[in-house]
């Protein structure tokens, strides 16, 4: 993106020497030449910082839009389902960006499921939820030392109840950043 902006900046700098030398009537001053000169090539260092400006404007707002998307950390299954939600995977994203960019950041993901079935069955169902998020991080670039995998099953609810609703808060994976 920096280089085609370099370009194109160069660009205009030799087109508008290119407009100035045309533009002569044939008397040469001496010195006139270098005038021009220093005014393209202090319009060009101007257009070039701007544009490294803006570039890194940019860059800060693609890393606040990474961390936003970062604060979700809770993520919503469908009954009996351990298949991702499409609302869910940018954030995701976002994550595993993160991860993969910081080797010593370590994660737990933390499955869970509503007190619908077994024990064991919500057990095993909260490890199948946790580890589709897994395989979901190291595909997009968290590598498997970074990421642990827990499954509390039914036995930590989010919300306490027997409704449809309380249930899907349950139906959840959470991604818990560890410290060192």
């Amino acid at each position: 993106m920096q280089t085609t902006a370099l370009y194109k900046t160069l660009g205009l700098a030799f087109g508008a020497m290119l407009l100035t030398a045309c533009a002569s009537k044939g008397d040469v001053n001496e010195g006139a030449g270098s005038e021009s000169a220093a005014v393209a090539s202090e319009a060009e260092t101007a257009a070039v910082n701007g544009t490294a400006v803006a570039g890194e404007a940019l860059e800060a707002e693609a890393n606040e839009a990474q961390a936003a998307l970062r604060e979700q950390t809770v993520f919503y299954f469908d009954f009996d389902q351990s298949t991702l939600k499409e609302e869910g995977k940018a954030a995701l994203q976002a994550h595993a960006a993160y991860l993969a960019a910081s080797s010593t950041a370590r994660v737990v993901l933390e499955g869970h499921a509503d007190e619908r079935g077994t024990v064991e069955y919500n057990l095993a169902l909260g490890e199948r939820r946790a580890m589709t998020v897994r395989r979901f991080l190291m595909a997009n670039g968290a590598s498997a030392e970074q990421l642990q995998v827990v499954s509390f099953g039914e036995e930590r609810p989010a919300v306490m109840g027997s409704t449809e609703e309380s249930y899907s808060q349950n139906r959840r994976v959470e991604v818990k950043y560890q410290s060192r």
